[in-house]
């Protein structure tokens, strides 16, 4: 079990100045976007050399442009995790983000991820992009979330990592089982796991069915399963367990007209275009479902 008391969540009177952003009647639960392109993906890493990243035709913009459009049709405000990679490419993007009242976190410098580094080298990416997007932004940057959730039992000491290089919270753990990720231990809603205490752990959202924990925060579950299944389960996070649901998912998963890796195996092509033309009217639904806000004001985070 990673070490790390659970934390006392503020009453929704007691959330920061912000809140008012987001709609007010009901639980909030935490939106965000991992923003990056479709070639950054983990999954496609062993046919994807980072080097031609740059020849590749980049399609993030126009895509998280979307997603701000759906999120202002809504009222929504989110939390978008930036890769650096990306906010140096696109600063504007990272000011809209910013002008249209969402938060702005750290997805690390280039998605990397954490346990491919070593201490040190996390240091400098999770250092460096947190002062990059700060300077694009503005603002201060108290979050991060781990490429590809890459913060397991092998590397918690990434958290205290974490701490050192300024953030305030993480939101990097997938408390599930899975051959990708995943940290089933872990506790399911926020907990400190740092050793000075400080660093808050925001991990996704899973509920409890027949003994085992199942994921309903997001990502390829949210596109493969039913979306009925997926609002009941995050309904009994919000009533059952009493908590906000953290939810998240990538802009390119809204992109229908993304180039196909077909040189990518089966089984990484199958997860990562799977139900992609369904994806925004589910997305729509969500949003129309429940109420959301950025994971700082959703946790009361300063």
């Amino acid at each position: 079990m990673p070490r790390g008391d659970l934390v006392n969540l503020p009453a929704a009177s007691e959330q920061r100045a912000g809140a008012a952003s987001v709609p007010s009647a009901g639980r909030i639960n935490a939106m965000s976007v991992d923003v990056e392109d479709y070639f950054h993906v983990s999954g496609f890493s062993a046919v994807i050399d980072r080097s031609d990243w740059e020849r590749l035709p980049r399609r993030v913009d126009r895509c998280c442009h979307r997603v701000l459009d759906i999120f202002d049709q809504h009222n929504v405000r989110a939390t978008f995790f930036v890769l650096a990679w990306v906010a140096a490419r696109h600063p504007e993007l990272v000011r809209r983000m910013v002008a249209d009242g969402h938060e702005v976190a750290s997805h690390g410098c280039d998605h990397v991820r954490v346990d491919h580094q070593t201490p040190e080298a996390f240091f400098r990416d999770a250092e460096g992009s947190r002062k990059a997007l700060e300077d694009i932004s503005g603002r201060p940057v108290k979050g991060f979330r781990a490429p590809s959730f890459s913060i397991g039992a092998t590397n918690l000491w990434a958290f205290d990592v974490l701490a050192e290089a300024g953030y305030r919270y993480s939101s990097s753990v997938y408390p599930i089982r899975h051959d990708h990720y995943g940290l089933p231990d872990a506790p399911r809603f926020p907990y400190h796991p740092a050793s000075d205490g400080g660093l808050i752990e925001i991990p996704i959202s899973t509920t409890l069915a027949f003994g085992r924990r199942l994921p309903c925060g997001g990502g390829g579950f949210f596109r493969l399963l039913p979306y009925a299944l997926c609002a009941r389960a995050l309904k009994r996070v919000n009533s059952t367990d009493g908590q906000p649901g953290v939810f998240y998912f990538h802009p390119w998963e809204l992109d229908t007209g993304q180039p196909r890796i077909t040189q990518a195996p089966w089984s990484k092509r199958a997860r990562h275009y799977v139900n992609i033309a369904k994806m925004e009217a589910k997305l729509q639904r969500l949003l129309t479902d429940f109420h959301w806000g950025p994971i700082d004001v959703t946790f009361g985070i300063h």
